[in-house]
């Protein structure tokens, strides 16, 4: 987990160079302990930005720091806390409970179970409880090092693990809730009307749509607002590894991203767009960020219906 934030000078590389690299080679890591953290995929990445943003600050003050991973990570912690906090979902942060003989180890079938459970399901777990079994049971983070990212004890971890353990087992052997999704009819049909013209490549028709103040953010890459947005595509326009489905990301209508060569491969990302009214208000496009896609729990919906 050491890493220095200096540059290698034998490569010509700078050290703000170097941290940059790193940033973006943990940025998928943070992504994943964020979105079960605060139990979204598309929050998490506000949560992982918000946390970098932090970091780029605070090395103006320290340049130097010893070990990156886990002071990112620390920094990425308490950005989900202060995110939770402002949600006002949770009170309390971590118990005061001294329970040093819980054993910290479990079996490793189990572990890959619960490190494979829905974002929701951590999300009714205590943040601390959520904290420990993340870092250790998805993440494989050791006790010492969830202690230096948490600033929490020993003992209270091991509290923590064995609590969220058993929880987390617990939640998984409920029966799913078996409703099938679905749209309002107004929603899936302005969404079928954005979709249907930017898979034809009509993007004339899909400018008609927008809002005339319409803001666009390409997440990790740039923003756009009102004119310039028509721009975002034309790019698309001169690319073809995309074809747009109708869907529900966290239960939220979107345009989700397939591959044309292989339609029965997982999508690779998606696109959320606010309206007011018939009009396009907002793109959040998530094309640069695909990690955000194999946390967020997405529902393809039948165009067709």
């Amino acid at each position: 987990m050491a890493a220095k934030a200096h540059g290698n000078p034998g490569s010509g590389q700078t050290g703000g160079e170097a941290m940059a690299q790193t940033f973006a080679a943990l940025r998928p890591k943070l992504h994943r302990y964020c979105a079960r953290m605060v139990g979204s995929a598309i929050d998490a990445e506000d949560v992982v930005q918000d946390a970098l943003a932090k970091a780029i600050a605070a090395l103006q003050a320290e340049p130097a720091i010893a070990h990156v991973e886990g002071w990112l990570f620390r920094i990425a912690h308490n950005a989900a806390l202060d995110f939770l906090r402002q949600r006002a979902r949770q009170q309390s942060v971590f118990a005061n409970e001294d329970i040093a003989m819980v054993p910290d180890l479990v079996d490793p079938v189990q572990q890959r179970e619960l490190a494979a459970a829905g974002l929701r399901n951590f999300m009714r777990l205590s943040a601390s409880e959520r904290s420990a079994v993340i870092l250790m049971d998805v993440l494989g983070y050791s006790l010492d090092e969830i202690s230096r990212i948490t600033e929490s004890t020993i003992p209270a971890i091991k509290a923590a693990l064995h609590r969220g353990r058993t929880r987390l087992r617990t939640i998984m052997q409920e029966p799913a809730d078996s409703t099938p999704p679905a749209l309002h009819p107004s929603e899936r049909t302005r969404l079928m009307a954005y979709i249907d013209r930017f898979n034809a490549r009509d993007f004339d028709a899909v400018r008609s749509m927008l809002a005339e103040d319409v803001q666009l953010d390409l997440v990790g890459k740039t923003r756009m607002r009102g004119a310039e947005v028509g721009r975002y595509f034309g790019n698309y326009a001169s690319i073809s590894d995309w074809q747009l489905r109708p869907g529900l990301v966290e239960g939220r209508p979107a345009a989700i991203v397939m591959n044309p060569a292989d339609l029965a491969a997982p999508p690779r990302y998606f696109i959320l767009l606010d309206w007011t009214e018939e009009h396009v208000s907002g793109i959040r496009d998530f094309r640069h960020v695909h990690y955000v896609a194999e946390g967020a729990e997405i529902i393809l919906l039948d165009p067709s219906n």
